[in-house]
Parts: C-alpha cells; sequence; structure tokens
C-alpha cells in the first residue's frame, strides 16, 4: 500500500469550532445548556421554518428511535423502510417491539421506490422511514401522498441529507412528521457525535423532550440555573439517555454555519468525479432534478458490466494505490439478523443486490485538494486498467 494514504473521509474543524469549545470547557457547563439550545435554535433558523422545533440529540439512531416512541409505534405495527442503508434505520423499529418491512429501491436512484412501498403496506403498517440515500431527496412528494392516502406517519432519515432539497424545498421542512439528522464525524456537518430531530408537531417534540433524558418533565439546564431553588421534577415515562452535550453542540454551531460552502465544495468534486469518469465502464450518481440540491455526503460509483474488474478486487486495487474507499452499504436483506428473522433473501431486492455488488464509495469531503481528486481518479482508471 501507498505511504501516502488518502483517507476515506476526514472532517473539517477550524479555529471557530475549536474556539468555541474551549470557551464551553471554560464556561464550566460542559452537558446538555445553552450552547445545545443555541445550536436547535441555529438549526431551525438555519431551516428557515419558524413553526419547527429543533430536538439536539447524541445521534441519528437516537433521533429516529425517539420519533418512533412518540408516534405511537410498537409491537403489533409495521414500518416500512428501504433494505438499502445502515441498519440503523430498521434497528429503531425493533427498540419499540415493531416489525420492519424492508423494500426495495429505484434502480436509478438507489432511493426507496414508491411504488414497492405502496404495495408493501398492510393493516398492520404504521409508518414509512424514507432514506435519502447519499444526499439525494427520495421522491417525497410520491411518499407522501402515499402516506397520506393511507394514513401513515413518515419519519424521514435525512443522515445523509443536509442541506439537501425536495421540490424547492429543505429536507427537514416538508410534510412529514419528522426528520431527523446526522452529525458523525464522516457526515456533511459533524459534531463528532450527533444529531437532531426535526417536526412541527409540538407534542411530539415535548415527548421527545422528556424522552431523551430519562423520562423527566425537567431538564438539567432549567433546573440548575433557576433564580429560585428548583430542584424538584418528576419522572413521566421510563425514557433514554439520547441528549447532545455542550461541547458536541459547540462544535456544531460554526458547522452549521459552514453547512452550504461545504455542500458546494463537495459538489465541486462530484462534478469533477463525474468529468473525469466521462466514457469509462462505470456508473456515476444520479444527479439532482434541476433546481434542486443534492448534499454530496457520498459519491456511490458503480461498476459498470463491462469493467472487467469485481467490486472488491476494484476496492483492492485503490486501497493498494492508497485510496480509502467504503462501501454504501452491505443491503439489509444480507445482514444475518434481518435475514433470519424476516427470511430475506437476494431476489427479493434485485435492484438493491445489483448496486451493491458493484458499489463503492470514492472520498469526497471539504478538505480534499484538487490533487487529491486527481490522484482518486487516476488511481480508478489504473484499477480499471486503463
Amino acid at each position: 500500500m501507498s505511504t501516502n494514504f488518502l483517507p476515506y473521509a476526514l472532517p473539517e474543524i477550524g479555529d471557530d469550532e475549536i474556539a468555541e469549545v474551549v470557551d464551553t470547557l471554560k464556561s464550566g457547563w460542559i452537558t446538555t445548556g445553552p450552547k445545545a439550545k443555541r445550536f436547535e435554535h441555529d438549526f431551525s433558523a438555519f431551516l428557515g421554518d419558524e413553526g419547527l422545533h429543533a430536538i439536539a440529540v447524541n445521534s441519528a439512531t437516537a433521533g429516529l428511535h425517539l420519533a418512533l416512541e412518540a408516534l405511537g409505534i410498537g409491537p403489533g405495527d409495521e414500518v416500512i423502510t428501504t433494505t438499502h442503508t445502515f441498519t440503523a434505520t430498521a434497528e429503531v423499529v425493533r427498540y419499540l417491539g415493531a416489525d420492519v418491512k424492508l423494500v426495495d429501491i429505484d434502480p436509478a436512484t438507489l432511493n426507496i421506490a414508491p411504488a414497492l412501498v405502496e404495495a408493501a403496506i398492510t393493516a398492520r403498517t404504521k409508518a414509512i422511514i424514507p432514506v435519502h440515500y447519499a444526499g439525494l431527496a427520495a421522491d417525497m412528494p410520491a411518499l407522501l401522498d402515499i402516506a397520506r392516502r393511507h394514513g401513515l406517519k413518515v419519519v424521514e432519515d435525512a443522515a445523509h441529507a443536509l442541506p439537501s432539497t425536495s421540490g424547492g424545498a429543505l429536507v427537514g421542512t416538508l410534510a412529514s412528521d419528522a426528520t431527523v439528522f446526522s452529525f458523525y464525524a464522516n457526515k456533511t456537518i459533524t459534531t463528532g457525535e450527533g444529531g437532531m430531530l426535526v417536526t412541527r408537531d409540538a407534542a411530539l417534540a415535548q415527548r421527545a423532550k422528556v424522552m431523551r433524558l430519562h423520562g423527566m418533565n425537567r431538564d438539567a439546564f432549567d433546573r440548575f440555573t433557576a433564580k429560585v431553588p428548583s430542584w424538584y421534577y418528576e419522572v413521566v415515562a421510563p425514557g433514554f439517555k439520547y441528549n447532545l452535550t455542550d461541547i458536541a453542540a459547540a462544535l456544531g454551531i460554526h458547522q452549521l454555519k459552514k453547512a452550504r460552502a461545504f455542500q458546494q465544495r463537495r459538489a465541486q468534486i462530484a462534478a469533477l468525479y463525474d468529468q473525469a469518469f466521462a466514457g469509462l465502464p462505470l456508473i456515476t450518481p444520479p444527479l439532482p432534478p434541476a433546481g434542486q440540491t443534492h448534499a454530496w455526503h457520498l459519491y456511490a460509483l458503480r461498476l459498470a458490466d463491462g469493467a472487467g474488474v469485481e467490486r472488491d478486487r476494484f476496492i483492492e486495487r485503490l486501497f493498494d494505490a492508497g485510496i480509502g474507499c467504503s462501501v454504501h452499504y452491505i443491503p439489509l436483506h444480507l445482514q444475518p439478523y434481518w435475514r433470519d428473522r424476516y427470511a430475506l433473501a437476494a431476489a427479493d431486492f434485485p435492484h438493491s443486490q445489483h448496486a451493491f455488488e458493484r458499489t463503492l464509495s470514492l472520498p469526497i469531503y471539504t478538505r480534499m485538494t484538487g490533487t487529491d481528486v486527481e490522484r482518486v481518479t487516476a488511481a480508478v482508471r489504473a484499477a480499471l486498467g486503463r
């Protein structure tokens, strides 16, 4: 392997983030407090909708769990989602004792296929979890229409989708019941670990706030900063430990300010890749519809039938050339738990299976230089024998 290794992903942390974290450490308030509240406020303002509630959590997984719990999903219910996702999307359904119904993807976009969602609905179906794969918005108009006609809830897994748009509107402002973003280390903005649950439903937001911290009806910041003794609280439900710390929120405050610039740089890198790979036996990621924004969390490249090399060998060649890459995703229908619990077979999900066998994700992050991009494109050409 090359000694000059280009990693698959790196966060871009600047002086503003560092100074905010230092300020937090010096303040004496390092768990959920004023910085987390500020981050929530800033996030709602970024989305530009005064009717939204933003609830900061310690992961997108936590946010999805809280949203479904607040919507009353439980034993006997079914929730439909895509097989072409990370297990977190589905596992939160099982946390609540409900069942998951997996469906295949659109072969062009790799997003959940609305027609297959509708075909999978049963009397037990209570919700849909669309995933905005790689940062390209799913077909939300079709999915929301299906949900409306069948009386289903919609919780968007927007882990990849800041700041993606659908129909000219930012993901997070659509007519779904809740949207959940991720701020994991390799996402479009990061707090190291973290997420944000966004909803217009005041009751859902209140339930999520209570459940994210042990089911207490008052959080520590409210109790410990009151001007009169206010130590009393009540546990009104068996909640969870899902709060975001102020240390993490301090990063998010400044990462959020850079979100659009980060997206523009990612889009530039994606365009350079598209140009470099033209004419090669490769399928480049689908572009968004005209006027829409792709977050470009991932650049998921597919080997065409004439590539002359299998995906796994292709990845090995890139690694030998010092290029980090990954695979998004090993579909859920291939994972032992989901496969065995629901008796799933690859033949049930032909589009996801076909994509999985040919897809790899190339480095795409804001700290990449032009030289880095050229290294990747040269390594791809060499791995193809070109």
